[in-house]
């Protein structure tokens, strides 16, 4: 049976020695976009953003969360993506997302997407929970997409080989309306023992490309050949949704002997609650409360997330006095 939409399908080609995953987000993309009226643009780069993260994701083995943070001086200043893993077996995995950005700079912007971003950084933080410490990794922005960004990232911090093909637009169906939809594969090479790393990396700021991961190895020709094949990819077979990942796979690594594994399903989720609001209230000192308390005596907060919106009394919290000091504050736990 083929792989429905919002659905992440692993894979390997035994050829070439290497591993990938086939994503295609609908319905969760769409949920995603639908928390905040979000700019063309700014739709487009939270696609990208969320694509990336449930490919990288699922490679993780996870217990929590991996989140992917991209962080900008242009008029786009932040996308931050979560992806969690499921709570048991044969559950769907779970995922969110949000832009901040500014709304009037992006209406009037003839940049890129990307280029909204101007320069920053790239970072991931992989959380398996409260009993271990995360695992986080940062590079600077580079290239044209926020693909060429991962793939820049895993070759200068993993010493993996790894090349994304990536596609999201809003489209329309006869007799639908117009909804956003995103389809990708990322292909890995699996590491090679016994490399040596090149004195002039070939990337931007000096960095490693993933050319020069694969070029560290012995299986070079291996990976030119299976990302020559990725990228003869066309949009209208990323995106579905009449090719099947698998009938992609097969028409475009048949020579590759691929295999497919179980499909891990994936749908929108946020992890926010008001007992985590609260909680995390006790960063503030009674007096920021104040500032914070709307006219009519109500503590509120919004998740940027899902939108879900709280009122508290404040006078319920039990919060220290506005004289105490900040050192004194009880701080939210990790």
């Amino acid at each position: 049976m083929p792989t429905p939409d919002d659905a992440i399908l692993p894979f390997s080609l035994a050829r070439s020695n290497m591993r990938g995953r086939v994503v295609r987000l609908d319905q969760t993309l769409q949920t995603i976009l639908d928390q905040h009226r979000y700019p063309p643009a700014v739709s487009a780069l939270i696609a990208e953003a969320a694509l990336l993260t449930a490919l990288i994701g699922q490679t993780m083995k996870l217990r929590w969360r991996f989140s992917l943070q991209v962080r900008g001086e242009g008029i786009v200043r932040m996308i931050a993506t979560d992806y969690f893993a499921p709570v048991a077996e044969g559950e769907p995995a779970r995922i969110r997302a949000y832009a901040s950005f500014d709304r009037g700079e992006v209406a009037s912007s003839r940049q890129t997407p990307f280029e909204m971003l101007g320069q920053g950084v790239i970072g991931i933080t992989i959380d398996q929970g409260a009993d271990m410490r995360p695992y986080q990794g940062i590079t600077p922005l580079s290239g044209q997409t926020l693909s060429h960004c991962a793939e820049t990232y895993f070759a200068q911090s993993e010493q993996i080989a790894t090349r994304f093909q990536m596609i999201s637009a809003e489209v329309q169906e006869p007799g639908g309306a117009k909804h956003w939809r995103a389809g990708g594969i990322m292909l890995q090479q699996m590491p090679d023992s016994g490399g040596v790393a090149p004195d002039a990396p070939s990337g931007e700021h000096g960095l490693m490309s993933a050319d020069d991961v694969a070029e560290m190895g012995s299986r070079t020709e291996d990976w030119t050949r299976a990302t020559t094949l990725l990228d003869t990819a066309d949009a209208h077979e990323l995106i579905g949704p009449t090719v099947s990942p698998e009938t992609l796979l097969f028409r475009l690594f048949h020579e590759e002997v691929p295999s497919v594994f179980d499909a891990q399903p994936i749908e929108f989720g946020c992890t926010c609650s008001a007992e985590k609001v609260e909680s995390a209230m006790y960063m503030y000192s009674a007096k920021d409360l104040t500032h914070m308390t709307t006219e009519d005596g109500k503590l509120t907060a919004d998740c940027q997330f899902c939108g879900a919106h709280y009122e508290f009394d404040p006078k319920t919290l039990g919060f220290e006095s506005e004289g105490s000091s900040q050192d004194e504050q009880p701080r939210l736990a990790e």
